[in-house]
């Protein structure tokens, strides 16, 4: 006679195999973590906590609605701003610009900051915009 139990189907889940993998791998992880961390041990120089005197490279060209240039904050002119520029790749002969354009700024006073930094050769030039808000 067979009991109705051994005909039953098996229903619940035994998850200690799973449990065990899951240790096994969590040790394995942090042995193999704490080992290429540690290294050798050394005594390393100690570093000013002064803040840099190395002056910022990057440049701001920022168009105004009414067409007003400025090279950072000091207005200028589409020929002083060439004339900056070349002094300033005088001094420092790659540096990083960044056009801002006010979303109300006419498109060609744009293009002519991207043209005449077309002209000069900075390959550096990003654009500043806002992210949209969502």
């Amino acid at each position: 006679m067979q009991v109705q139990s051994e005909s039953k189907p098996y229903d619940d889940i035994n998850i200690t195999p799973m449990l065990d993998l899951a240790y096994v791998l969590l040790v394995i992880f942090i042995i193999m973590t704490t080992a290429t961390v540690q290294g050798m041990k050394v005594n390393l120089p100690k570093a000013s906590a002064a803040p840099s005197l190395a002056q910022q490279t990057t440049k701001a060209i920022t168009v105004a609605t009414d067409g007003k240039l400025f090279l950072d904050t000091i207005p200028v002119t589409l020929p002083e701003l060439e004339q900056r520029l070349v002094q300033q790749r005088a001094l420092t002969p790659e540096f990083p610009i960044v056009v801002r354009g006010d979303s109300q700024t006419p498109y060609q006073n744009v293009v002519d900051v991207l043209d005449l930094l077309g002209r000069l050769n900075f390959t550096q030039v990003g654009m500043a915009t806002k992210p949209s808000a969502r």
